[in-house]
């Protein structure tokens, strides 16, 4: 990469459950919200503030002509599944559509098109990029695993220590034209906020109105599947760094300082059942 470019070495977020995140009420997720840490538990979850895209019409959730709550990917920073969808087409992916129809050109291409790439664009319509975005609207998140006694031990214990308080088990969505999203409770283990999770997890990137060691707190659904993927491994962490729940949790600094020295301090019997816990999600 060129001198100066920031880098950030990220693991891709799952896209399941997305549409019960676009279906949360803005003032719920504000509720979570206390960016001067009035109550002094060390916790200043605050909002990520982002101007959208002018493609994101305002009738879209995270659209409009003013800053709107960011509630995608790792540092909140997207307001929208249109703009995910439409921006994982034409950077993750190289495909130009209606909505961002120029290439993300290649730095050794001088700014030009995209080395290789000689199909005209845009090359997808809008019309692909909603269907897309409306199947990640449907997803289903994956079903709790099995509620052991040392499961429900370690669910207490996580409230207990404080994990609860930035991965919030719960919030409720409010109405919506779709039946399965509308006023239903969305299990995500996240309050969807920016938190300084100290030096040690900081990428130095910011994004947003988020700094580089602020991240969205991630929602822990779907955490039991994580072992089945890439060939049995597990990597936790915005870049994968953790390779077990106990060292994602031991890695943890920042706002979830105390939280992370309460779990060290619980001894080796209730550290194993908030794993499993975890684990269970």
């Amino acid at each position: 990469m060129p001198g100066g470019v920031d880098l950030s070495f990220r693991m891709p977020p799952p896209v399941f459950g997305v549409g019960l995140i676009e279906a949360i009420p803005v003032a719920t997720i504000l509720a979570h919200a206390d960016p001067d840490d009035e109550d002094g538990d060390g916790i200043s979850g605050r909002p990520n503030w982002v101007m959208p895209p002018e493609f994101v019409p305002a009738h879209h959730v995270g659209g409009g002509s003013e800053l709107q709550l960011g509630r995608f990917s790792r540092k909140a920073q997207v307001t929208s599944l249109i703009e995910q969808v439409a921006a994982a087409y034409q950077q993750d992916m190289g495909i130009t559509n209606d909505f961002i129809p120029v290439e993300n050109a290649h730095p050794q291409s001088g700014g030009g098109m995209a080395m290789g790439d000689l199909v005209a664009d845009p090359e997808i319509p809008a019309a692909t990029v909603l269907l897309t975005a409306l199947y990640v609207r449907l997803l289903q998140p994956p079903a709790r695993g099995e509620q052991s006694a040392q499961v429900q031990r370690g669910e207490t214990l996580f409230a207990e220590i404080g994990c609860a308080n930035c991965h919030v088990p719960m919030m409720r969505t409010g109405k919506n034209p779709i039946p399965e999203l509308s006023e239903v409770d969305a299990h995500l283990y996240s309050d969807l906020l920016l938190h300084d999770m100290g030096p040690g997890l900081a990428d130095n990137r910011p994004d947003g109105d988020a700094s580089g060691s602020e991240w969205r707190t991630t929602p822990l659904w779907g955490t039991r599947l994580v072992g089945d993927f890439l060939n049995g491994q597990e990597f936790y962490l915005h870049d994968g760094r953790a390779r077990s729940v106990d060292e994602a949790i031991r890695l943890h600094g920042g706002e979830a300082a105390a939280a992370q020295q309460s779990y060290e301090a619980l001894g080796a019997a209730g550290q194993a059942a908030v794993v499993e816990f975890v684990k269970s999600l």
